[in-house]
């Protein structure tokens, strides 16, 4: 049975540890909730579906939100949740696309995601299929230059299937000049600026038509700690 988002946080409770990263996990809650409610064309039953959008969680440390929407929306059972971290659990502190279902990407060293994720909509470009990919990356991963590079070949690649969500809750050490969606503006995306904690506001983002223009969504949010 489907959860609300409500219950979210005490899906959350079941997963303990030295290696949370709690309030990196909190920072992407609501994001993580509009995709998989809202956005998302995915069907539980078929993780594997060639058609289904694709997301990819970049910022994999501090998985706990993820694992809990996963279960809300169907896709792992929330008795699972408590094995969170142990040394037999598929579910590690960060996310293993071989071991959970609807993971699309392992994660591990940040800056890498939204590479991954301009690869794979050229990859879909060509194969002519409609999937949409989504990547989920923290605002201090802007600081790896990989990143940079990926939103240079996005925008010059017109990759419109493409939309990036960047929490920002200042975590960066150094900051954007002009704000972090002026870095994506400048390289030809279409580019969004909301708070991440209204549902509304995010739907809406997603949701824009921007043509074959790569998207970012910047979602502000205030960096809590369980």
């Amino acid at each position: 049975m489907q959860m609300t988002f409500d219950e979210l946080p005490q899906l959350m409770t079941l997963m303990t540890g030295d290696e949370k990263h709690g309030a990196s996990a909190t920072s992407t809650l609501d994001v993580l909730w509009v995709l998989y409610s809202d956005i998302l064309r995915l069907d539980a039953a078929k993780p594997d579906d060639p058609d289904r959008d694709r997301f990819y969680l970049s910022k994999g440390h501090g998985p706990m939100a993820y694992y809990a929407v996963l279960a809300a929306r169907g896709l792992l059972s929330p008795n699972e949740l408590a094995s969170f971290g142990s040394y037999h659990s598929p579910l590690g502190n960060h996310p293993d696309r071989t071991l959970i279902p609807g993971v699309d990407i392992g994660s591990g060293s940040l800056g890498h995601g939204l590479a991954l994720a301009a690869g794979t909509a050229v990859a879909l470009q060509i194969q002519r299929r409609q999937a949409q990919v989504f990547v989920l990356i923290g605002d201090a991963e802007l600081d790896e230059g990989s990143n940079m590079e990926a939103i240079q070949f996005a925008g010059r690649s017109q990759l419109g299937k493409l939309t990036t969500v960047v929490i920002d809750n200042d975590s960066a050490g150094l900051g954007w000049p002009g704000g972090i969606a002026s870095r994506f503006a400048v390289e030809g995306w279409d580019t969004s600026d909301v708070d991440g904690r209204d549902h509304s506001a995010l739907r809406q983002a997603f949701r824009i038509d921007h043509g074959d223009r790569p998207h970012v969504v910047v979602a502000h949010v205030e960096k809590k700690e369980n």
